[in-house]
């Protein structure tokens, strides 16, 4: 079976509100198109009201005592709500966790092109671990592993401003560290 990598666009958080109708409460507070308090009204009188002005009655805050509604047009509420959301979506950046791994062996070059992606993943607002895993006779060498790491740590520092999320530490045969834009 194939897995898909792609990333699926999530669906908007709307909150669903109750229209006309669906209102299942036998009174509600009124709130006129302009904003006006109408009073606390029985719901048909409150339909009845808003289809005179040819609008709809929205359930704006349902926990209240009694609940909350606005006399307006629907469709045009709930566009200027998907709108927030969308905006705020744009506005969020859930940052991950992305993964370089190291070695004890590892070369100036390798250093500096992992040093490369490390960069960029923290340009980006994500957080990056370093991480060794020690092999075999490795594991009796950490204190080469903890020096790996800081020189690491110090190459991604000329270019960018770190601090550590995580400071160096072992964890059974991996040494690891999470550094994070400041």
């Amino acid at each position: 079976m194939r897995i898909s990598r792609k990333k699926r666009p999530q669906k908007l958080l709307i909150p669903v509100f109750r229209t006309n109708e669906r209102i299942r409460v036998p009174e509600v507070r009124v709130i006129d198109p302009d904003g006006n308090n109408l009073g606390v009204l029985p719901i048909e009188q409150a339909i009845a009201k808003a289809a005179e002005l040819g609008l709809d009655l929205v359930e704006i805050n349902p926990k209240a005592e009694p609940p909350v509604t606005q006399i307006l047009e629907f469709a045009h509420f709930k566009y200027q709500k998907e709108k927030e959301a969308r905006k705020q979506k744009v506005n969020s950046h859930v940052s991950e966790i992305k993964g370089i791994r190291l070695s004890i062996r590892i070369s100036e070059h390798d250093i500096d092109v992992r040093c490369a992606q490390a960069e960029k993943f923290l340009e980006r607002g994500d957080k990056v671990k370093a991480e060794i895993i020690l092999k075999g006779a490795e594991k009796f060498k950490v204190p080469l592993a903890y020096d790996v790491i800081s020189k690491f740590v110090k190459k991604v520092q000329e270019t960018v401003p770190v601090r550590f999320e995580q400071e160096t530490t072992r964890q059974g045969n991996k040494v690891t560290a999470i550094i994070a834009k400041t």
